[in-house]
């Protein structure tokens, strides 16, 4: 079996990192201009800082013994952020190849790598938290293509679209992805009241995406939101296409984290209460982790809990 065959079928979910950004930043005291964790690829400084980061969550799965889903540092090294940076397309792709290399090597380090996935991160190519640009599929197809294609490449096993805020881009996303031979997932963001930031439900969402691309995506999930933001709108079959849930540990607005300059890492031991109360209703959840706020304490109650 294979480790994706395993993620997908495996008696015990898989566990993923939490908030890299937040954590790197706020804990670590590492600048991240645009929330862009690639930059660190770039110094020795920065490499040791992810390989820190990414060996916490790798040594807690080789404890608990679960597999592991172990992320690119590429969620913003999408053509939608390389201008901001001063990037070309080109740079852009070799900065993807780098980070699927980067993450094969901390991989080969483990005895038991059969069990962990490289998976290439995908951000939106806006504003996760109040999008500005509503993406046609035609175009998000466009934008995400060199990313995607660059990550294929250098030999990821999957690929994850995190935060997207309306189908159109995450149809682009799955089209890219389909036509480079990457298995891809797709993840939403969801508001306080449990909506898209466009103001579509999930289901919703995920129905879009599922009749466009012929029910393309491995699953899809929710990330970048409280558990109590969107555990009372799971209910429908629908739901059992929602493979991974990577929450906040904050149950902050998006509006208010923005404009936060301490790091609210929320309770670990509620938040693994909630995931317990999130499997009940996620029969087929494979994956778990975290995003803002979130660390291995998080993650850690979280997978025991389920």
């Amino acid at each position: 079996m294979t480790g994706l065959e395993m993620l997908l079928n495996g008696p015990d979910p898989f566990i993923t990192d939490g908030g890299i950004e937040t954590d790197l930043i706020f804990n670590d005291g590492f600048d991240l201009p645009y929330f862009s964790s690639f930059v660190l690829l770039s110094s020795e400084d920065g490499r040791t800082g992810l390989e820190r980061y990414f060996d916490r969550y790798l040594d807690l799965a080789e404890r608990t013994g679960r597999g592991f889903v172990l992320d690119t540092a590429t969620w913003r090294a999408n053509a939608g952020w390389a201008g901001a940076h001063g990037l070309s397309e080109k740079d852009m792709r070799s900065i993807n190849r780098e980070a699927v290399r980067f993450a094969h090597a901390l991989r080969a380090r483990r005895d038991w790598s059969d069990r962990i996935l490289v998976n290439g991160s995908i951000g939106p190519a806006g504003d996760g938290y109040a999008p500005d640009q509503l993406f046609e599929p035609d175009a998000a197809e466009a934008i995400h293509r060199p990313q995607i294609e660059a990550l294929a490449e250098a030999g990821a096993d999957l690929a994850m679209a995190l935060t997207m805020t309306h189908p159109g881009e995450a149809i682009g996303v799955v089209r890219a992805a389909h036509a480079a031979g990457l298995p891809i997932a797709i993840s939403f963001t969801v508001e306080t009241d449990g909506q898209l930031p466009v103001g579509s439900s999930l289901a919703d969402a995920i129905a879009e995406v599922e009749v466009a691309t012929n029910g393309a995506p491995i699953f899809y999930g929710v990330n970048c939101a409280h558990p109590t933001h969107f555990l009372d709108r799971l209910d429908g079959d629908w739901t059992r296409r929602i493979g991974v849930v990577r929450a906040n540990a904050s149950a902050l607005s998006h509006a208010e984290l923005d404009e936060a300059v301490e790091l609210d890492d929320g309770d670990p031991d509620d938040f693994g209460r909630l995931y317990g109360e999130l499997s009940a209703r996620l029969p087929n959840l494979h994956l778990v982790g975290g995003c803002c706020g979130s660390d291995c304490r998080h993650v850690h109650a979280a997978m025991s809990a389920l």
